[in-house]
């Protein structure tokens, strides 16, 4: 009611002085000074809280690694951290107690993401659901042993033990079983992006400094609107993020919306043959990596990459992420690295 009475009086009030050039500055000084506070608290608040789609880096930061918060942001902010990372300690605990877990480690982080993507900002589960929620990263399988018993008579014994998924059609699927709901593509791809600044950083690994590389900062618009997509699944023929992408449609599209390079959707093979050839040892983050036989395609060039420097890519994979060049795999298919005309 207030704010309300307050915005009446300053219309009125810029009204009276629209035709006095030193009343028309003194009016706007007034309006800066009394609704400037209000405007940025209202700022930070939305973005800070924004867990569902362009989360705020630094509440990530702050969720995930802990630090200390300001004594000037909202209450309503510093609560929902504290919340996130009390849910975060339990979940700590949670998977310390996971028994006979084989085939790998758990990722908390993984964990973790998928958490703060779809309860950032709501209450916080208990712990019996946060438990629930642990479950849908794990796996149950029987197996059998021989147990040798004290009279020396070996016996076969089932015991059963945990494994931690790694397909995230896979966790989705069992998170959508115990929501009753439908992840959205928004949900699984803000999963993919805090998963990413939490263990990575803002930018990724290997990323370089604009003015490292490509000379003139356009690496960074070039890694901005990259990193945008991150978590989208792989769509053969997908183009533009109303389809999401497959290889080629996703590096057109990066390259051309950036204002790096004007490059109309073609084929990994059609990059390809824009590209001058560079070696490996030469190569730039902004640069393009491209594979051969990754599946029967009509040329040589069946995958292409962003190359972003020490060893990884980001690569329409399923979904759009971070690539290791280096795996055994990437390394069976190198095909050859490229540079398209113009590029500093």
């Amino acid at each position: 009611m207030a704010a309300s009475a307050a915005i009446t009086l300053a219309a009125k009030a810029a009204a009276a002085a629209v035709t006095d050039k030193r009343g028309r500055t003194a009016i706007a000084s007034v309006i800066a000074a009394v609704f400037m506070p209000l405007i940025l608290v209202i700022v930070m608040v939305m973005s800070l809280l924004d867990g569902t789609s362009t989360h705020n880096f630094s509440a990530v930061d702050l969720a995930f690694h802990g630090g200390v918060l300001s004594s000037e942001v909202p209450e309503e902010y510093r609560q929902y951290i504290e919340d996130i990372r009390n849910s975060f300690t339990s979940l700590d605990s949670l998977i310390a107690g996971v028994e006979n877990l084989e085939g790998g480690d758990i990722d908390a982080s993984r964990v973790k993401s998928y958490f703060y993507a779809l309860y950032f900002g709501e209450e916080q589960p208990s712990r019996r659901a946060q438990k629930a929620f642990l479950e849908c990263f794990l796996r149950y399988e029987e197996r059998t042993r021989e147990v040798e018993e004290e009279d020396g008579t070996v016996t076969e014994e089932t015991y059963t033990v945990a494994i931690f998924l790694t397909d995230q059609e896979e966790i989705c699927s069992n998170l959508e079983h115990l929501l009753g709901r439908t992840l959205t593509t928004e949900e699984r791809a803000n999963a993919q992006r805090i998963y990413t600044t939490a263990v990575y950083g803002r930018v990724g690994p290997g990323c370089l400094e604009a003015g490292e590389a490509m000379g003139d900062g356009s690496y960074r618009a070039l890694l901005a609107e990259a990193t945008k997509y991150i978590g989208y699944p792989y769509v053969w023929g997908g183009s533009s993020p109303a389809t999401s992408f497959d290889c080629s449609g996703y590096i057109c599209w990066i390259y051309t919306q950036s204002g790096v390079y004007n490059l109309p959707r073609t084929s990994a093979e059609g990059i390809y043959s824009k590209c001058a050839v560079v070696s490996r040892e030469e190569a730039r983050p902004g640069d393009l990596i491209f594979f051969t036989g990754t599946y029967a395609s009509p040329g040589p060039v069946s995958h292409v990459g962003l190359y972003i420097g020490d060893g990884k890519m980001l690569h329409a994979g399923n979904p759009i992420g971070y690539g290791d060049i280096n795996s055994s795999y990437w390394r069976s298919h190198y095909y050859a690295m490229g540079r398209l005309p113009g590029i500093p």
